[in-house]
């Protein structure tokens, strides 16, 4: 069975068109969370069936790594990330995001974010500040703009055939 509509709208346009809502507030919060949930369905479309490792490989952009962390009943908790030569052996991820996908509501909520930004679209953000409240939006504001930042750079999501532990690293600069 799916949870998705297909009919339902693809676009994050008319988002909170009833609302009034105000920046920074708990409903703007979960307005902000449906529209994430879109721009995740722009790169894949069965958000419900995600299992395992995925990747997109782009012509304007770094791969884009997504690996599938937990699978429940109405959630799915996924990373999302481009991966560098770290300093060490060890590879960095940036921009690092642990993302939680809540299936019967249709929303995405960026739930923790690393601080190793290379990505030069992703370095002004600073999501480790102020309440929770205010560090919940800086992440999500985040994962939003970077989500429609990989629509618009034609990411979309295939298999991954090789293990995550394998993955071919960007040098620094691209």
């Amino acid at each position: 069975m799916r949870l998705e509509d297909k009919s339902s709208p693809k676009s994050d346009s008319n988002l909170g068109s009833g609302w009034n809502l105000r920046p920074g507030s708990f409903t703007a919060l979960m307005a902000l969370y449906e529209s994430n949930f879109l721009r995740l369905n722009w790169l894949i479309d069965e958000l419900e069936f995600l299992r395992g490792s995925y990747r997109s490989d782009s012509p304007d952009d770094f791969s884009l790594y997504l690996s599938v962390r937990d699978v429940s009943r109405y959630t799915t908790s996924i990373h999302l990330t481009y991966w560098f030569e770290g300093e060490g052996p060890e590879p960095l991820a940036d921009p690092d995001l642990d993302i939680r996908i809540y299936h019967d509501a249709r929303l995405a909520e960026a739930m923790a974010c690393r601080h190793n930004r290379r990505h030069k679209v992703l370095q002004g953000f600073i999501t480790d500040h102020g309440s929770k409240l205010s560090r919940r939006w800086a992440r999500n504001m985040m994962l939003n703009k970077w989500l429609e930042y990989c629509a618009d750079a034609n990411h979309r999501f295939h298999p991954v055939v090789e293990p995550a532990e394998q993955v071919k690293l960007v040098p620094d600069g691209k």
